[in-house]
């Protein structure tokens, strides 16, 4: 596995001890490493290393940047297959190198024609130290209302780390002849306002104030809110993705890996216990 110390990493790596799985971690620095397994040592730009720690692998799980795909799939064994883990930010309309990356991974696979799937979720939430619910229950905490572009109109549809974790471990498991793409999401979208609100009630917080503004505003405050100790910082292009629609049907995912996604609220209700 490679992405070992990245927190899907680490719940993939808790998921397969308690399957009794054998794991391999590959890490860049074994300082990171905390696990069970003795990790093998290679970065993913050392083409030599990283061909010597893949040499007897048969199934390559990368939770790393899928910008990282055509190198993985370059060091590995000629019979190996992978999954790796993708963002649905492929599809956004605006400049964003993290989407690019992962579009180029992507197409590295097809190229490749190898045996191997690129899963795609939506907003991740629900790991240990994430920074997508924990954050803006932290900014509800403090704000005594809350700003959104568009008023908060534009859906989302994030998906529990749990649900990703049993999606990697399905597409381990899945017949597969050549290259494949998934997306893997929540059971529904829904207007980022109803999310916020849901968060603010899961963390046992007052129902939040929303207050419609215009985009540009909201990202002139988040620029000025840096400069205030304390509070979450948020990057003006993500308010900027606020306003696009995530909106995704799971029906492929539901078929190709037999997974029924949990509802936002019991995914919330476990992720503040």
């Amino acid at each position: 596995m490679i992405g070992a110390t990245g927190r899907s990493g680490m719940a993939l790596g808790a998921a397969l001890r308690a399957r009794g799985t054998p794991l391999v971690p590959i890490v860049r620095d074994t300082g990171r490493w905390a696990g069970p397994e003795i990790a093998r040592v290679a970065a993913i730009e050392n083409s030599q290393a990283l061909s010597e720690a893949l040499s007897d692998a048969t199934q390559i799980v990368s939770t790393a940047h899928a910008r990282h795909a055509g190198a993985v799939i370059a060091a590995a064994p000629a019979n190996a297959r992978f999954v790796f883990l993708g963002s649905t930010r492929k599809f956004t309309r605006w400049p964003d190198a993290h989407g690019d990356g992962v579009k180029a991974g992507e197409a590295a696979l097809f190229a490749s024609g190898r045996r191997g799937v690129m899963l795609h979720p939506t907003m991740i939430y629900g790991a240990q130290g994430e920074d997508n619910v924990q954050r803006l229950a932290a900014l509800l905490r403090r704000l005594p209302l809350v700003p959104l572009p568009g008023g908060g109109r534009a859906l989302v549809q994030p998906i529990y780390q749990g649900d990703v974790t049993r999606a990697i471990l399905a597409a381990l498991e899945i017949p597969l002849s050549g290259p494949e793409s998934l997306v893997i999401a929540g059971p529904a979208a829904m207007p980022y306002a109803a999310f916020v609100r849901a968060v603010a009630q899961a963390a046992g917080l007052p129902s939040p104030r929303l207050v419609p503004v215009p985009q540009w505003l909201v990202q002139a405050g988040a620029r000025a809110a840096r400069l205030v100790p304390g509070l979450p910082r948020v990057a003006p292009d993500e308010i900027r993705r606020l306003t696009e629609d995530k909106d995704f049907s799971i029906e492929p995912m539901r078929q190709r890996l037999s997974i029924e996604p949990i509802s936002l609220a019991a995914g919330l209700t476990q992720t503040f216990q």
